[in-house]
């Protein structure tokens, strides 16, 4: 629609304008959701989704902090600050290996 149209139209003419806009644009925001909504309900009813992680094994901790022994790394991801500090002070990784027994 041209604005000069619009400028031409009275204000009760514009108003309904207005309100048949709205009312058309809410019924096609209302069937765009309910499309995507059922899209969502299918994905989450199928049984492997894109990405979904494995759940890792519980690994059990290689080292020990001799300080306070509850603090226990098992080698993965960052060294803990207690082990990189020792580090630095000049000892070796392996002053805390935790040594186990067989079973």
């Amino acid at each position: 629609m041209k604005s000069s149209n619009l400028k031409s139209m009275s204000v009760d003419e514009l108003w309904n304008l207005h309100e048949s806009v709205v009312a058309e644009l809410t019924d096609k925001i209302t069937a765009e959701r309910a499309r995507l909504e059922d899209r969502l309900r299918k994905l989450d009813s199928s049984p492997q989704l894109i990405g979904e992680r494995h759940p890792y094994p519980k690994v059990l901790p290689k080292y020990r902090n001799p300080e306070n022994r509850s603090e226990t790394w098992a080698g993965r991801g960052k060294q803990p600050l207690w082990l990189r500090a020792q580090l630095r002070s000049g000892k070796k990784l392996t002053d805390f290996l935790i040594h186990r027994t067989p079973a």
